[in-house]
């Protein structure tokens, strides 16, 4: 079995899965209706954040992920959700979109996986219009020194089977470093602690 027969066949089902959780789904409806204006939503996989924007609040959307294996699943939600949606195969580090050209951007579950997180932040920031927020949801560092010591020791075998997630970023450090000023609330939700640190709200330039 390759990596990338398991990466295209078999991981879209499984983040699916796994990022379609309840406990998951309450924490994107904590920031995703939220959403107005132009939104550009990075990572946006297979959809699930879809179906908690507020159509009426909503101009258009941008959706941008590396892993087109799953924009047919994020079309299919699009439709679903009454939502016209336009999908990016691209990286969030260079972001093929004009400055100042988004009310809103949105990130869930996306930082953990990001190879240079700073980097896709400070694109976010440049495609903002003054004044405009991102909104956030992810998993990351727990506070617990033992639960962090699993996370570092289990983090080279999750990395291999889930799409190269990384659970131990320090997500407000991140949006410090990229310019962002940030309203955090975090708290463990229900799950594996080593995954289910959260941190959630929204940042604007700082």
């Amino acid at each position: 079995m390759s990596d990338s027969w398991y990466e295209r066949t078999v991981l879209p089902y499984l983040l699916d899965f796994s990022c379609g959780m309840k406990p998951i789904r309450k924490q994107r409806m904590k920031v995703i209706p939220q959403a107005s204006g132009r939104v550009l939503e990075i990572g946006i996989g297979t959809g699930l954040n879809l179906p908690f924007y507020d159509p009426g609040r909503i101009k258009s959307i941008v959706g941008v992920d590396p892993g087109m294996q799953m924009h047919r699943l994020a079309l299919k939600r699009s439709i679903a959700a009454g939502l016209k949606i336009e999908l990016m195969g691209v990286s969030a580090e260079r972001l093929p979109v004009a400055d100042a050209s988004f009310e809103t951007v949105v990130s869930t579950y996306t930082l953990c996986t990001i190879p240079d997180p700073v980097a896709a932040l400070k694109e976010l920031r440049r495609a903002l219009v003054p004044g405009g927020r991102l909104l956030f949801s992810e998993h990351g560092r727990a506070p617990d020194e033992n639960v962090l010591k699993w996370q570092t020791r289990l983090q080279p075998y999750w990395m291999k089977v889930a799409g190269g997630c990384r659970m131990d970023r320090d997500i407000p450090a991140l949006l410090a470093e990229a310019g962002f000023k940030a309203k955090v609330e975090s708290r463990y939700i229900p799950g594996p602690k080593v995954l289910s640190f959260h941190y959630w709200g929204e940042a604007v330039a700082a």
